[in-house]
């Protein structure tokens, strides 16, 4: 049934937790938290009832990264591979080597009250819905092929790989390996056929508000505040940081000029890392006191990362003069046609993807 066949919302729920940035999962965690708080007799009533709102999280994760994982092509030029290794680098690896260094120097409690949980969460994935939405608008196919790299970094897997090799958790080969099976299983299917890619499109609207959910009622309100402010400051540094490295990334290696700005827009937090502190406290419990302050911390950077790297991102092309100028960008006439309309939007776009949650 295609959209306009169906019927119009009495309340706009869904579309109205798309207009914050990582609503689909930051408001289904607020709700699981105040029922985690206050009801949680009705989280202990078993049957279904506990099955899906309590204990469903890391299954619903699990079908998730088999979902994304279907969604990255074998197929793709050497340009795309180039950007998306670029992201990749300078956007996960590189700045969860920092973390783990800070860890070794500090301890896993971190500074200033965020944990190394929380940084390493924040720091190492990226929200691929977002990157998609502007890459469509100032970038070109090499930007908005490289959204593998979100495919890859999202997920707990560098996470867990990178406590693992630094030796601030003792996070066993055979968890790293169960991590990214999910993964490679959904790119071989994904790849053999991709009528099962389509089939799977839908898998993230459906299952992050329940998992979301399920997280939330491990989260004692009484940590929210605290966890929410100190969330800010994680993603501003988030995003200034991994901002800065994919920045240099674009200009030195890529050698992408006045269009550089375009690679800041890669320093989010996807809403799917709120998952992560749970999962690897899951594989190593010597996390498991970091996990409630941690997942509100990483929940505060999802959406200020959400809203202040494409600001940013914008604010440094404009100063570059690299709004347009690239091959494929319009100008003359053409730029007038790609002129923003009444809603905001160039003329012939269609509406930009939702955020990745």
């Amino acid at each position: 049934m295609v959209a306009e066949s169906l019927p119009k919302s009495r309340v706009p729920l869904f579309d109205s937790m798309n207009r914050i940035p990582g609503g689909l999962m930051l408001i289904p965690l607020i709700l699981g938290s105040i029922v985690g708080t206050f009801f949680p007799a009705f989280l202990e009533m078993g049957s279904f009832t506990t099955a899906l709102f309590k204990d469903s999280a890391l299954p619903l994760i699990a079908i998730l990264i088999f979902a994304t994982g279907m969604q990255i092509t074998a197929k793709t030029s050497g340009p795309v591979l180039a950007t998306t290794g670029v992201i990749l680098l300078f956007k996960t690896i590189i700045p969860a080597a920092l973390v783990a260094a800070l860890g070794l120097m500090v301890g896993i409690d971190g500074i200033l009250g965020i944990s190394i949980l929380a940084l390493l969460a924040s720091f190492d994935n990226s929200n691929g819905g977002l990157w998609l939405a502007f890459t469509g608008r100032y970038g070109d196919s090499r930007d908005r092929g490289a959204y593998m790299a979100s495919a890859v970094n999202d997920g707990p897997f560098f996470t867990l790989l990178f406590l693992g090799i630094s030796g601030l958790g003792n996070i066993p080969f055979l968890v790293l390996l169960a991590a990214i099976i999910p993964l490679v299983l959904g790119f071989i299917v994904g790849n053999l056929d991709r009528k099962w890619t389509e089939v799977m499109r839908p898998v993230p609207n459906i299952v992050i508000p329940f998992f979301a959910f399920a997280l939330g009622t491990g989260i004692n309100l009484g940590n929210v505040l605290t966890g929410g402010l100190s969330g800010i400051f994680v993603g501003i540094a988030a995003t200034l940081i991994t901002g800065a490295l994919v920045y240099f990334g674009y200009r030195f290696i890529l050698r992408r000029g006045n269009k550089a700005g375009i690679g800041i827009a890669s320093a989010t937090t996807a809403g799917n890392s709120i998952a992560t502190p749970a999962v690897v406290a899951a594989a190593d419990p010597t996390f498991a006191p970091f996990v409630e302050v941690a997942t509100a911390q990483v929940a505060s950077a999802v959406l200020v990362t959400a809203i202040f790297a494409p600001l940013l991102a914008t604010w440094v092309l404009k100063r570059q003069g690299g709004l347009y100028g690239e091959d494929d960008a319009p100008d003359g006439d053409e730029r007038a046609a790609a002129a923003p309309h009444d809603d905001g939007r160039p003329a012939g776009t269609h509406n930009s993807p939702q955020a990745d949650p």
